[in-house]
């Protein structure tokens, strides 16, 4: 199955056709519904009833609409998904969900096609409110608070970032004291900086919210005790929407995007709630104010209780993912149909067919294809932690940092390729009807919510460094000698000649070297592994360090710790395109597929060449040969980007961009044909440098 071929443009650009190609006579071709279905993955269905919603008119944003209307549109489409649309999936099945957490993820995530405001509102109602409720209640709040909860009865907020912490939760200002007299937990704001804010529902919607503060605890004779970050079912609004005593709050305004989510600030005067109001799973008081957990470590104990809300990382992987994937598809479209500048022939050129517009687009595109399949690996592995199949600390610890991983790597995807797509298309880029610039304004904050992405690739940073760290122990110090000795051999100039005699004289082999796939996987693995052992290497002092010198030390190499988390994650992503790559049944999209991977993977090394050749890991003759062989993979790829995003599944009612709807391709025919006409007829005037 194929869609529509590109026209011929001049001699100086050719034009490769769907299903013809320089590399060989006998060309692939894709299998887009095949390749569809493999990208809708596990959830093909539930994707596919979301996307059928996101194509209807009511539950689409209109671009420009005041944010008052904004607000109260959205939250009328929020009550719609729950009185009838099945968006319950993850609660439990005796109070009306399925307790399919994979599948429930997955219909959320499309519901950024729509809007993306109805996306994350849905995310703060079920994913944060609610499912706090679930995940860090016990039976009790779940027959008390769940109910309303899932109905959007009771419209909640998640009251955990403050004014003056956001990514340091265990920094928090709020406190919730026990007062053994009147068995009641008292919430306090002590200053301005421990404001709730950015929370979604805070500004008018809200009528609860599960707050997040320090539990104190005085049992009598006994000392006050902070037992650190613990969550509380707090209401805050009367049923007319008026703020109940000792809250108060403002609207956070008109914001860079999302304004259909009424985001907004709360503080609390000595508001007092019952004690069985702590959502007490991991930890619980008594009515003499005896504190006790099944976890014995606060720290252990605090990093349990936000994983269990890792759900939201997850979400937003996914929905980044998918606004890739929306603006590609508009751009591709875009740039197959659109006409510019005059080739060797009559016809002007479309624009795919110019190298650099291959190069802006089409290495976006593989990234997006290694994001995709990465996705769909981290919903399962959040399935099988969350449905309890495989729910262990060490899977925790994994799903954590995985989400972590990913969700960084794709929501900067995102925000690159909406803009790269924007610029691509031109003035009509940048109109609010072709949906790109909204997109842009909506996915900004992906970046910095649900963990900012330097705090979560500091987090996955760590936990290589952890990894690393254990894995010598067992090794024992010969695995270091083994490790520095092959550090240093590596940026040795005899290997760097060798190879580059290797290569001499036949570019040919060295490109085949690189498109090797287990050359490619070398390559990246061997980047996260030197990375993370030099990064060892510089921080070992600091074990033996007083504080305030180890601090400053780990503080001198953030960035290095930075880089080697985002090395991991493309390594991720490229092992999980790969591993779509092989699970491809279609022999033709298969060959498509394995040369869209090449090109992800050989765009990392051509970003992180430096570090390739400061390091011996290629010769410069062999270095020079990575953007040679990506512009072998454009052309080659070149006749299949329509079939490729094609195989995204999204129709014009989910795109809803004027330019990705043919009518550009209307526009170009009827002046094709207007020039044609003339031409044939003599009616053209002469050019002056023809005449002269």
């Amino acid at each position: 199955m194929t869609a529509t071929t590109t026209a011929p443009s001049g001699p100086t650009t050719p034009s490769p056709q769907r299903g013809t190609s320089l590399a060989s006579t006998a060309e692939p071709r894709v299998d887009v519904a095949a390749l569809t279905e493999q990208l809708l993955g596990r959830y093909a269905t539930l994707r596919r009833e979301a996307r059928a919603l996101t194509g209807r008119p009511e539950f689409q944003k209109i671009e420009g609409l005041p944010m008052a209307e904004h607000r109260e549109r959205v939250l009328h489409q929020l009550r719609e998904l729950a009185a009838h649309h099945d968006v319950l999936r993850a609660f439990p099945a005796r109070l009306g969900g399925a307790d399919d957490h994979g599948g429930s993820l997955a219909r959320f995530e499309e519901l950024v096609a729509g809007d993306p405001s109805l996306q994350i509102k849905a995310g703060v109602q079920w994913g944060l409110f609610a499912s706090a409720i679930l995940h860090l209640g016990t039976e009790h709040h779940h027959d008390t608070f769940l109910p309303a909860a899932m109905s959007v009865d009771m419209p909640g907020a998640f009251a955990m970032t403050e004014t003056g912490h956001g990514s340091d939760v265990a920094s928090i200002g709020t406190t919730a004291e026990y007062d053994r007299e009147t068995q009641e937990f008292v919430i306090h704001t002590p200053f301005r900086a421990a404001w709730k804010d950015y929370l979604g529902n805070a500004a008018l919607h809200g009528r609860a919210a599960v707050v997040f503060a320090q539990l104190v605890t005085a049992p009598e004779g006994k000392p006050r005790v902070n037992h650190g970050v613990h969550a509380f079912y707090v209401p805050i609004r009367d049923e007319d929407g008026a703020f109940l005593p000792g809250v108060g709050g403002e609207d956070d305004g008109f914001k860079g995007g999302l304004n259909g989510i009424d985001n907004g600030r709360l503080h609390f005067d000595h508001v007092r709630v019952p004690r069985t109001h702590l959502l007490n799973r991991y930890g619980d008081v008594a009515e003499d104010g005896t504190y006790t957990s099944p976890i014995s470590s606060p720290g252990r104990r605090f990093f349990t209780m936000l994983g269990t809300l890792v759900q939201g990382r997850v979400s937003l992987d996914g929905a980044a993912v998918n606004a890739s994937k929306i603006a590609l598809a508009i751009a591709v479209r875009y740039a197959n149909e659109r006409r510019q500048f005059a080739g060797a022939g009559e016809d002007e050129v479309v624009l795919l067919d110019y190298q650099r517009h291959q190069r802006r687009l089409l290495p976006l595109l593989a990234e997006t294809y290694a994001s995709t399949f990465a996705h769909e690996e981290l919903l399962a592995a959040f399935d099988e932690v969350f449905s309890g199949r495989n729910d262990t600390p060490e899977t925790r610890e994994d799903l954590e940092t995985l989400a972590a991983a990913l969700k960084s790597t794709s929501t900067w995807l995102a925000m690159r390729t909406v803009q790269e797509c924007r610029e691509a298309c031109g003035g009509a880029g940048y109109l609010a009807e072709n949906r790109l610039v909204g997109l842009h304004q909506d996915l900004d904050v992906y970046v910095t919510f649900e963990g900012d992405n330097t705090v979560l690739s500091q987090l996955v940073g760590k936990r290589l460094l952890g990894d690393f760290a254990k894995a010598l122990k067992a090794g024992g110090a010969g695995d270091v000698a083994r490790l520095v000795a092959d550090k240093a051999v590596h940026r040795t100039l005899l290997v760097r000649a060798a190879q580059t005699i290797a290569d001499v004289g036949d570019a040919r082999r060295s490109a085949g070297q690189l498109r090797d796939e287990e050359t490619q996987r070398e390559l990246l693995t061997e980047r996260v592994e030197v990375m993370v052992a030099e990064l060892a290497t510089a921080l070992r002092p600091a074990t033996k360090l007083p504080p305030a010198e180890a601090a400053a030390l780990v503080n001198s190499h953030q960035h290095e710790l930075i880089e080697a988390a985002r090395a991991h994650a493309e390594r991720v992503q490229w092992e999980a395109f790969t591993r779509g790559v092989h699970a491809a049944t279609d022999p033709g999209t298969r060959q498509v597929l394995t040369w869209l991977r090449d090109l992800f993977g050989l765009t990392l090394v051509e970003r992180h060449l430096a570090w390739y050749l400061v390091n011996g890991r290629l010769s410069a003759g062999r270095a020079r040969t990575v953007s040679s062989y990506i512009d072998r993979l454009l052309v080659r790829l070149r006749p299949y980007a329509q079939d490729l995003v094609d195989g995204f599944g999204f129709a014009p009612e989910q795109l809803r961009a004027p330019i990705a709807s043919g009518a550009e391709k209307e526009r170009q025919d009827e002046a094709r044909a207007y020039f044609r006409t003339e031409r044939a007829a003599g009616r053209l005037a002469v050019p002056e440098k023809h005449v002269r």
